[in-house]
């Protein structure tokens, strides 16, 4: 099996913030940032994004500029090595730092990504050569992010379904991120729509959004709400359009309930499509008005930016369904936040090896830059490899 030397660095002093990481301080909860909670009337809960509203605003804009979009790399370790595996990689450390440090030193990422989702290993390394990752994102003038979720559960009452843990001591959590250097934070939860969805599971997981929606902002960190409808299923594309619709209600709701700020957040939904195993085929303008119309009747103007999932759709038809959003203007920044779909031909190509490392940059910055194109409407498909048109979907996937 392959290997790759590395030097992780296990703690590092506070970052020199940029402009767009400029902040505060750590600081004590003051009266007006406290939970006030009466037992007997709920609606009293009270909660404020407090002295970071400023800077939450700014780096949401920041993420949802023209052009770029979020590279998600935050697979947890044990998916990152399902991934290792793929290409006859062992699932190590300095493997995962090689693999890592290849993404983020690609020469010009930048100009394509404006946001990086890591898993907490990853924010506290470093590359190969020794140098912090956060300070090369930062050289790259993409944003430091960070998965704050602890992976999903079952759901006791519900029909096989999960719910995801992680609020607890989620905020000193976040607290010692935004130390480290993060500005925003992914939770991801999912809906199954084979599995019902219950009522119960529907809330549990509004619910959820929101509490780490508002603990994040307290925190000084954006919050992705993510709340991910699977692909599972053999449904078609207007029962997914039909439980996305009660789906972000609930989120939305919740999220009011919560005081949270809606110029601070950062949606990551699933695109409106039939399930993967549906004999329905859809369109990428089919794609785009189904979704198109669930955000105009579910998602408030104020959010600045909607980071799509590509779900296990091939690299592709994700770009292809991105473009076909942005073909007219839309109230909010309509961009992507992809792993898989961003990676897969990259990974492939690099294969572990030293001498493929810049083809394999090569392939990771041709797939952000068609995304680009495709967050301005212009991308066009040309160039494009047999390995991007493939799908990527797995039932039953768990990140």
């Amino acid at each position: 099996m392959a290997s790759a030397s590395a030097t992780l660095l296990k703690s590092s002093p506070v970052l020199d913030k940029s402009e767009w990481v400029k902040g505060q301080t750590l600081r004590q909860p003051s009266a007006s940032s406290v939970v006030r909670c009466n037992p007997t009337t709920p609606s009293s809960l009270t909660i404020r994004a407090g002295s970071y509203a400023d800077e939450l605003v700014k780096t949401a804009k920041t993420v949802a500029s023209p052009g770029r979009g979020i590279l998600a790399m935050d697979e947890s370790n044990a998916t990152c090595g399902k991934r290792l595996a793929t290409i006859g990689l062992e699932n190590t450390e300095a493997n995962r730092q090689a693999y890592r440090t290849l993404l983020v030193t690609a020469p010009g990422l930048g100009n394509y990504i404006s946001g990086a989702i890591l898993f907490e290993e990853t924010l506290y390394q470093s590359t190969v050569d020794g140098k912090k990752i956060v300070d090369v994102l930062h050289e790259q003038k993409i944003v430091p992010g960070i998965k704050v979720d602890k992976g999903l559960v079952p759901l006791a009452g519900s029909n096989n379904e999960s719910w995801c843990q992680g609020l607890d001591g989620l905020a000193s959590r976040s607290a010692a991120y935004y130390e480290q250097g993060a500005r925003f934070a992914k939770w991801r939860t999912v809906v199954s729509i084979p599995d019902g969805p219950s009522a119960l599971a529907v809330k549990e997981a509004a619910w959820g959004l929101a509490r780490y929606a508002a603990i994040s902002q307290e925190n000084g960190l954006v919050p992705i709400v993510e709340p991910e409808i699977l692909l599972d299923g053999v449904h078609g594309i207007d029962r997914t359009f039909e439980v996305a619709q009660k789906v972000w209600a609930e989120v939305f709701f919740y999220l009011a309930e919560n005081n949270v700020l809606f110029e601070g957040i950062l949606l990551k939904p699933s695109m409106v499509t039939p399930a993967a195993q549906s004999e329905e085929k859809a369109t990428p303008q089919q794609v785009a008005d189904y979704t198109l119309k669930l955000l105009h009747r579910r998602i408030p103007p104020a959010v600045p930016g909607i980071m799509f999932l590509s779900g296990g759709q091939s690299e592709v038809e994700a770009t292809l369904n991105l473009n076909a959003m942005n073909q007219s203007p839309n109230p909010w920044h309509v961009s992507f936040s992809y792993a898989r779909a961003l990676q897969n031909t990259c990974l492939k190509t690099w294969g572990g090896r030293p001498e493929n490392v810049k083809a394999a940059q090569d392939a990771l910055l041709f797939r952000a830059k068609s995304n680009s194109l495709a967050q301005l409407g212009k991308y066009n498909g040309d160039g494009e490899s047999e390995e991007a048109k493939k799908g990527m979907f797995v039932k039953g996937y768990v990140y």
